[in-house]
């Protein structure tokens, strides 16, 4: 993906199938290719006429959305996030991705108590998320993790906060498979989480 204006699509990083059976192979195919291809489409008409920020990165503009010119401020905020946060979304999973290890499991047990604890907090985080939304583990400013949901496709790095972890809630995410049961989605998307992914980003985002 192009790293400001104009935006494009970034290739799924997997086949459509890749995440059977826990995502299933038409879902990731129409979210991907179809809902984010839109966000993108979206993001560029909304930067169009905004030479000023064309040349902003999508975390630059997304970090100081509360500072655009309110002409382009809500289609940054809903499309931008939906860009930024599907990035996210797809490359943090892989089907046998193995186990947590490294810095970010010892920084899960410290503060959680357990990787069991943990799955435990996010899932409420994703299920207590009123209608459509996301959940994230994420760095605070203090460096310390952080579980929290945003609504819509709003992201978490207007908070100041860095992303690890994002998990979809949308119903476009699981509803093809799992039609209004997203616990057990939520329960079946931990089986893809690519922890080295995860470790990755947790590692950035406390350097």
């Amino acid at each position: 993906m192009s790293k400001n204006y104009p935006f494009q699509l970034e290739a799924l990083p997997y086949a459509y199938d890749a995440l059977e059976p826990y995502v299933d192979a038409l879902t990731v195919q129409i979210h991907h290719d179809r809902h984010v291809q839109t966000y993108v489409d979206n993001l560029n008409k909304a930067l169009e006429g905004s030479k000023d920020h064309q040349s902003w990165s999508l975390e630059d503009l997304l970090a100081n959305v509360n500072e655009l010119p309110d002409a382009i401020k809500n289609a940054v905020r809903n499309n931008g996030g939906g860009v930024y946060n599907h990035n996210l979304y797809f490359a943090g999973m892989k089907n046998g991705a193995g186990e947590l290890a490294g810095e970010l499991k010892d920084a899960i047990v410290k503060k959680f108590g357990s990787l069991d604890e943990f799955k435990a907090g996010f899932k409420a985080a994703g299920l207590g998320r009123f209608g459509s939304g996301w959940a994230w583990l994420a760095v605070d400013a203090n460096k310390e993790l952080v579980v929290v949901s945003t609504p819509n496709q709003d992201t978490v790095l207007a908070d100041g906060f860095k992303p690890v972890l994002a998990m979809d809630v949308w119903e476009h995410a699981y509803y093809l498979k799992y039609q209004n049961k997203r616990a057990d989605y939520i329960d079946n998307w931990f089986q893809v989480v690519d922890w080295n992914k995860a470790n990755e980003l947790y590692k950035k985002a406390i350097s």
